[in-house]
């Protein structure tokens, strides 16, 4: 079963987000369905029903997404979205075992930060020349900006190698740096 997302801007252009999902125990068929809401850049609030079969959470999906559209929630296209490009500069051409572990480690903090805030998925990470890329579909391309700075300081991962520049959804070479300004050198993906 996959997650459900869903979002909703109100008047004063404040983006709130909704999602649900089911996940079992390791090794059982009962699990837990989660549904975690907020305002998107803020820490969300989380809701737990345990103990939960598939055919059950099957139907509080449903539930859910019904009660999403009642109020105004829908799921929010790609195309709406905004990309932000977080950059490691490299001291190799290919990278090293270590610059694996930067990509893993910053990865894998960045996965959880952003989604608990409502803020976008990583959606995938490359190495090109002297260079680690790491793509991030965002609704708030701003905000992620500055989650992602957070985020990156609290897990300890190199600043002085950072850069981070945001696109269109429709041309990611349309990249304009967002960190840190002013920008020394043109920023690109290769």
């Amino acid at each position: 079963m996959s997650i459900v997302r869903t979002y909703r801007r109100d008047e004063d252009g404040t983006l709130y987000f909704r999602e649900a999902w089911f996940s079992t125990y390791e090794g059982e068929e009962l699990g837990q369905f989660v549904v975690n809401h907020g305002t998107v850049g803020h820490m969300s609030t989380t809701e737990t029903a345990k103990d939960v079969n598939e055919a059950t959470a099957t139907g509080l999906l449903d539930a859910f997404t019904e009660q999403c559209q009642v109020d105004g929630f829908a799921t929010i296209t790609d195309a709406d979205q905004g990309w932000v490009i977080v950059q490691y500069a490299l001291k190799t051409a290919e990278g090293t075992d270590r610059d694996r572990y930067l990509e893993a480690t910053a990865k894998e903090a960045l996965v959880g930060h952003l989604a608990w805030r409502g803020l976008g998925t990583v959606e995938s990470s490359d190495f090109a020349t002297r260079k680690l890329n790491i793509r991030i579909l965002s609704p708030e391309p701003k905000k992620a900006v500055s989650a992602i700075k957070t985020c990156l300081r609290e897990a300890k991962l190199d600043f002085t190698k950072l850069s981070i520049a945001t696109a269109p959804f429709e041309d990611v070479e349309k990249l304009r740096q967002a960190y840190p300004l002013p920008a020394k050198a043109p920023f690109s993906l290769g």
